[in-house]
């Protein structure tokens, strides 16, 4: 069901109630990816234990460097760089059919819904890179790691949401959906321009034929995965051996699925993949990332080395404050500059919580900070733990501000779901359906004859007890009482 169209002189609502199929689609995508950041928070601490216990120490080191793969295709990599290049690309195969329907069938289809969450998305890329680069100039440190503040990690943020048990409205989910699939896209260019230090012509020829060849099966109607999974495979292998990050590959694929419906089709071909891989990439390919990348040690020394290294101080401010700045700086001056305005149920408060949940920037900021860093395995070390220290601080002070607003945040989800008729569509999607009306006016009508039933069986009942008093209720045997 479509809202009905707005006058041209209404202003039009920033982060307001969302359309009924988005409504789903968020609903559904969020909840693979909170169960995936449930799995991304485990096995980051599994991660941090594995390398810090004594025992266990050397073991994960180990396992980490250990090489296998194909050396003759230039891929006998360790166990940790298959994560990062490799899984990765399935994460970023999902980013891309995310983007993709967004574009054609989501909030960014609509250039003037578009402007707030591309907005506060840039801004919140902008604003962290310059704290983190002010920061570390200023301490006389280098601006290696201007980039690592800049990316934001759904899966994380949802999983701190489900593990405080905190509510948000369908509206701020969809908002901080769409900043994470914006964020992505510019980290994906972010790695491509920036840290490409070598190019092999040959390969990156190959790869784009590769991704043509991609497009024109997906054009003519081809189906199977035995021919798009061997495809892949190579496109990714000859992205890798370009010199250019791997996971450009899997977005490149992902942005030519199709994502909008033909006839007869209940779900594009995007959306169906999407379902396909989507469990795959947050309940396995971000997490063992995850637990191969996050495994920095944690002692004293080390947390104090992150608030005094003028670098990884930068990651920090960048993701706790840079990010929170950004975003909300981003979403106020969309507001203020054009004819936006704020739903009526939500309040600056909530937009700036929400911004604040955003600094939790787990995934990318990992993978940037090893390219960042590449070839010193100390200040990578330090800028790992950053992230997670920032990461960390961001969390607690995301889970302070919207526990503050979690009542009124419970009472919108009810208001949201409620369905009193029963036809599986809240209500609050059918205040301009006629036959919604009637169906309520059939219930109160039942629920009015039921009441107006039990008013008169207690009437009856209590005439008949006045109609016993006198001839028993004041008798003790057969004298007064």
């Amino acid at each position: 069901m479509t809202a009905p169209p707005r006058p041209p002189n209404t202003p039009r609502k920033a982060l307001g109630r969302l359309s009924l199929p988005e409504r789903n689609f968020v609903a559904e995508a969020l909840r693979t990816e909170t169960t995936g950041g449930v799995l991304l928070l485990l096995a980051a601490v599994a991660a941090l234990a594995w390398a810090n216990i004594p025992a266990l120490r050397h073991s994960y080191d180990a396992v980490s460097d250990f090489h296998f793969g194909p050396g003759a295709l230039g891929l006998h990599l360790s166990v940790a760089h298959w994560a990062a290049d490799g899984l990765l690309a399935v994460f970023f195969f999902v980013a891309g059919i995310e983007l993709k329907r967004e574009l054609v069938a989501g909030d960014l289809r609509d250039p003037r819904a578009a402007v707030l969450p591309v907005v506060a998305a840039l801004c919140g890329m902008a604003v962290p890179a310059l704290v983190s680069t002010l920061t570390s100039l200023s301490g006389g440190g280098t601006a290696q790691g201007w980039a690592v503040p800049t990316a934001t990690d759904i899966a994380f943020a949802l999983a701190v949401l489900a593990v405080i048990g905190t509510s948000l409205p369908s509206a701020l989910r969809a908002f901080l959906l769409t900043l994470a699939v914006v964020d992505d896209l510019c980290a994906i260019l972010i790695i491509a321009v920036f840290f490409t230090d070598r190019l092999n012509f040959a390969a990156l020829g190959g790869a784009a034929a590769g991704l043509v060849v991609f497009w024109l099966l997906l054009r003519k109607g081809v189906c199977g995965w035995y021919v798009y999974v061997p495809l892949a495979l190579v496109n990714w292998a000859l992205m890798y051996n370009s010199g250019v990050h791997a996971t450009v590959a899997g977005v490149a694929m992902g942005l030519m699925l199709r994502c909008t419906t033909r006839e007869g089709e209940r779900h594009s071909p995007g959306q169906h993949i999407e379902h396909l891989v989507r469990p795959l990439s947050a309940g396995l390919a971000v997490p063992l990332f995850a637990l191969f990348s996050a495994g920095v040690p944690v002692s004293g020394g080390a947390l104090r080395d992150v608030f005094t290294r003028p670098e990884t101080l930068g990651v920090v401010l960048g993701l706790v404050v840079g990010k929170t700045v950004g975003i909300f700086a981003g979403t106020w001056l969309t507001v203020r500059f054009t004819r936006a305005r704020l739903g009526e149920d939500l309040r600056w408060a909530d937009v700036f919580a929400v911004a604040s949940l955003a600094g939790i920037g787990f995934t990318v900021s990992l993978l940037i900070g090893e390219l960042a860093f590449d070839g010193d395995a100390a200040l990578t070390a330090e800028a790992k733990a950053a992230v997670l220290t920032g990461s960390l601080i961001a969390a607690a002070w995301a889970t302070v501000l919207l526990k503050m607003r979690n009542a009124r945040y419970r009472r919108l989800c009810e208001e949201e779901d409620r369905d009193e008729d029963l036809d599986g569509i809240p209500d609050v999607y059918e205040q301009d359906n006629p036959a919604y009306h009637l169906r309520m006016a059939e219930i109160h009508e039942r629920k009015a004859a039921e009441h107006r039933r039990l008013a008169a069986e207690r009437a009856a009942e209590a005439r008949h007890g006045l109609a016993e008093v006198p001839g028993g209720a004041g008798e003790e045997g057969d004298r007064p009482a």
